[in-house]
């Protein structure tokens, strides 16, 4: 793949910047690199305005085929999200909904499907989570134990959901439910779309290392869908569900590694003000650091080229993921003693921070483990321990 930029690309990347030079004003401005991972509840009222301010503009659903979205080439997507995080623009709050559940009704479900759920997150006016993990089905995904069977016409939802990011403020969740009475593993599960608004759910956050709440539980007790609700056939939900996951690697990626690398930028600044930088081996971890972010943004840019998302996620999870952790820990390492301590107002700093939630890096979007285990069947053809 030429990775070089076209005019027409140029063009657009000043199109992109002098639409956040004008907008990224006021309010807006004053929630810079707001919202990141571990900071979900910063501004959100304001990041929901934002949202709303990006989709009038035409900004959300870059890449979705026409009429739904704009349908534009694969490297404007990658100047927009690099531009964005660039400018520090304050993280989105409906990352799941664009990038995760919009890609799937537009493989997998149908016309109906397009027309009634892609419109609200184009325009940032429904916010979606993502209802996988349970308990005893974290990365055994197969293992889901929450069941939905038929009632008349909707389908009504049974179980526990635990790890949903922004349960609290979403308006739908896709749930994979088990639906065959009897059905066990991948066999029998159907991806069901589910409001959050109604009697029967029951949602209660969970108090992280960072003191903040970003994953949530879910109870679902006879919660209600209606039957159309569900992508794909009703039993085929495992094959819906792995293309979600393809799907949530995608172009928006190439932000959050601009995102890396200017959290890289500062652990350099702080090693360099405590003289950390002058022992040899930080400065190698350093260097380090840098040039396997570049492979990881090079590796991103090769796996955008396959339209099919296949193995290539897995290997780019594991690089970003055991990536940011060892930077949360450098950054620790640079700050030396001060990093056992409280700041004066009894808060973590940017870099505590995100040491801490960076332990969950290896565990959220499908756990590292099951990650190798997908490498070494699909790729390289082992057996199954």
């Amino acid at each position: 793949m030429d990775f070089r930029f076209s005019a027409e690309d140029e063009a657009f990347r000043a199109e992109v910047r002098g639409w956040l030079d004008e907008h990224l004003v006021g309010e807006f401005a004053e929630l810079k690199g707001a919202g990141g991972p571990g900071r979900e509840h910063e501004g959100f009222d304001v990041r929901l305005a934002w949202e709303k301010l990006l989709g009038a503009h035409g900004w959300i659903g870059l890449g979705w085929p026409a009429p739904h979205g704009r349908g534009l080439p694969l490297m404007q997507q990658v100047i927009f999200h690099e531009e964005y995080a660039k400018a520090d623009a304050p993280h989105r709050v409906n990352h799941i909904g664009e990038n995760l559940l919009a890609p799937t009704v537009l493989a997998l479900g149908t016309d109906t499907q397009r027309e009634r759920f892609l419109p609200p997150i184009a325009k940032g006016d429904e916010l979606w989570c993502q209802g996988y993990s349970e308990p005893d089905a974290g990365s055994d995904l197969a293992n889901v134990k929450t069941k939905a069977s038929r009632d008349g016409g909707d389908w009504v939802v049974t179980g526990q959901k635990v790890w949903t990011s922004l349960a609290t403020v979403a308006d739908w969740c896709f749930v994979i439910a088990r639906t065959e009475e009897g059905s066990a593993r991948h066999v029998g599960l159907s991806y069901l779309l589910v409001p959050m608004e109604q009697d029967g759910i029951d949602i209660r956050p969970i108090v992280q290392l960072t003191g903040t709440s970003e994953f949530n539980e879910v109870f679902f007790d006879g919660a209600r869908t209606a039957a159309e609700n569900v992508v794909g056939e009703p039993g085929d939900g495992w094959r819906v569900a792995m293309a979600t996951l393809g799907f949530e690697r995608g172009v928006a990626t190439l932000g959050q590694q601009i995102g890396f690398a200017r959290e890289l930028d500062r652990v350099v600044a702080l090693a360099r003000r405590t003289g950390a930088i002058d022992d040899p081996i930080v400065a190698d971890r350093i260097a380090k650091a840098w040039g396997d972010l570049q492979t990881i943004r090079h590796f991103a840019l090769v796996s955008l080229a396959n339209p099919t998302p296949g193995v290539e996620a897995s290997i780019a999870k594991l690089l970003w993921a055991g990536w940011h952790q060892r930077l949360g820990e450098l950054a620790m390492a640079v700050q030396g003693a001060a990093a056992t301590q409280l700041g004066d107002d009894g808060e973590l700093d940017e870099l505590q921070r995100l040491f801490l939630f960076t332990r969950s890096d290896t565990i959220y979007g499908g756990s590292n483990e099951i990650q190798r285990d997908i490498i070494a069947r699909r790729m390289l053809g082992l057996p199954r321990a």
